[in-house]
């Protein structure tokens, strides 16, 4: 018991974290979603399509009522609207699972880049629990070549897609050799000074980085950090993060086959244009206001399975990867920020 008078310690505060702070990040909305016209929404790409058949039917519908008559029996509708709606079943379905393949591949991405942080700073050491002032800057290099595959793993999957630009190039297209020949500063400095780019010879740098962890854990193995069981599921782990990488191209690479596309949007168009001859006897003018409401909810949906064909880009809609990297980084950060101190208790080394 403390003497009295004497004052009792206090434990010591905790700081606050944010734990995937970038990727929970969340703007106020100033606007119902029902209300939303612009950003995450598809409504400005379908307009020029929309307002297209609201011409078509306005003239449908003048040529109906003062030259001739050209309606067509309603009943034609419904086994139309049946082919619609199961081809646009079909492509949101195929769009949303492509979609969700692509985050849950990240995640695995992510999680390896995990595990072997952790492993790495925790196991990196002798029987005696200790490792040379060389072999702590070799552990430190390869956490921060893990960080680096998450972002090149990113610009690896965007490489081709159109970027954002400062408005004086606005309209331009981020060129191809740019977008997989460099090394982005983004995560340059992860890197060591000398380390190489073999991009320009077909190595992806995902797959050149995987090799440089390989070769520490081979490193590892000699210096008798780990048995050889204990390199193997490490291993694993580096041919799960690169086998996670190799679905993410698959689904980038690999889109939904052009003539099903054509398809579907020649049916889609074909109904649009047959839907004014159906009403035109029965509805007149207001035929108009109601073609345009089913062209908007149609081709909405498509615009929707459009953009999540491909969710590796930069979209409203797409998977938010700037901010999922982000977060991994600071993770392996903060870990290796406490490995640095020697009085740690997180890893508990005396």
């Amino acid at each position: 018991m403390a003497p009295s008078g004497s004052i009792r310690p206090q434990p010591a505060r905790r700081r606050s974290t944010y734990p995937l702070y970038h990727t929970t990040l969340r703007k106020p909305r100033r606007w119902p979603l029902v209300l939303r016209i612009t950003k995450g929404s598809v409504h400005l790409h379908i307009l020029p399509t929309v307002l297209f058949h609201c011409l078509f039917t306005t003239l449908v519908v003048y040529f109906d009522k003062f030259v001739h008559h050209v309606g067509l029996p309603g009943s034609i509708v419904p086994s139309l609207s049946i082919v619609v709606g199961l081809m646009l079943v079909f492509r949101n379905g195929s769009s949303y699972d492509r979609f969700w393949s692509g985050r849950n591949q990240l995640t695995g991405v992510v999680t390896a880049v995990r595990n072997l942080t952790r492993y790495f700073l925790v196991s990196s050491r002798d029987k005696d629990d200790k490792s040379s002032v060389q072999e702590d800057a070799d552990t430190e290099a390869v956490i921060r070549v893990l960080i680096a595959v998450l972002y090149s793993v990113k610009h690896r999957l965007r490489s081709g897609t159109q970027t954002p630009k400062p408005s004086h190039s606005s309209s331009e297209v981020e060129p191809l050799s740019e977008s997989i020949s460099t090394l982005r500063p983004e995560y340059s400095d992860l890197l060591p000074a000398l380390h190489p780019s073999l991009e320009s010879q077909g190595l992806p740098m995902p797959l050149q980085l995987s090799v440089s962890v390989e070769a520490y854990i081979r490193r590892g193995v000699i210096r008798g950090w780990w048995a050889p069981p204990q390199a193997s599921y490490i291993s694993t782990q580096l041919a799960n993060l690169v086998s996670a990488y190799g679905t993410m191209e698959t689904i980038r690479h690999t889109p939904i086959p052009v003539a099903h596309l054509i398809h579907a949007r020649q049916v889609l168009a074909l109904y649009l244009m047959v839907l004014p001859f159906a009403m035109v006897e029965e509805m007149t003018w207001w035929a108009i206001p109601v073609v345009a409401l089913v062209a908007f909810t149609l081709y909405g949906i498509e615009g929707i399975g459009s953009q999540l064909e491909d969710p590796f880009g930069y979209d409203k809609n797409d998977i938010k990867m700037d901010a999922i990297c982000e977060d991994a980084r600071v993770e392996c950060d903060a870990l290796l920020e406490e490995w640095r101190n020697k009085d740690s208790e997180l890893f508990n080394r005396f």
